[in-house]
């Protein structure tokens, strides 16, 4: 092999602070990697898929959340990771997006994830018993938290 780049990585394990489930939409990377340092979350173990915690909440197959579930645990065993946070975004195009999937209404996407992330908990919850489970909603402004207290 060729080496195209140096640098330094530490070799010993780390623990990580959370698992993060999130979708792979790179317009909410950003500003969601500043909330997660804001947060106090360094080292995380990412599971970015398609529509993120709808994965959990309503895959298309069940086979998606066992994807999910497998790779928290992996996460737990490898990382003695203890918290889960879930995240969902607006106009995500697993959900149809915010013009077809809600009729460009964001009150209506807010709530509809706001009730995609209770489920996403409880099943992560029913799953996994014990784990901390923290969920967000991510849109062009901001991230919230649901106010509700099941989701935290």
């Amino acid at each position: 092999m060729k080496k195209l780049f140096h640098f330094d990585s530490p070799r010993e394990k780390y623990h990580c602070d959370a698992a993060i489930v999130w979708c792979f939409d790179n317009r909410f990377d950003l500003g969601f990697r500043k909330f997660l340092t804001r947060i106090g979350v360094q080292n995380s173990d990412p599971i970015k898929v398609a529509g993120g915690a709808k994965s959990l909440a309503s895959p298309e197959h069940e086979s998606d959340r066992d994807f999910i579930l497998d790779q928290i645990r992996k996460s737990i065993r490898l990382h003695g990771t203890n918290r889960v946070i879930l995240m969902l975004h607006s106009d995500c195009g697993a959900y149809g997006g915010l013009a077809c999937g809600f009729g460009n209404d964001a009150i209506a996407e807010r709530q509809h994830h706001r009730d995609e992330l209770k489920l996403a908990a409880a099943a992560l919850k029913q799953a996994i018993p014990g784990i901390q489970v923290d969920s967000y909603f991510v849109d062009f402004e901001g991230v919230w938290q649901p106010e509700d207290p099941v989701l935290s």
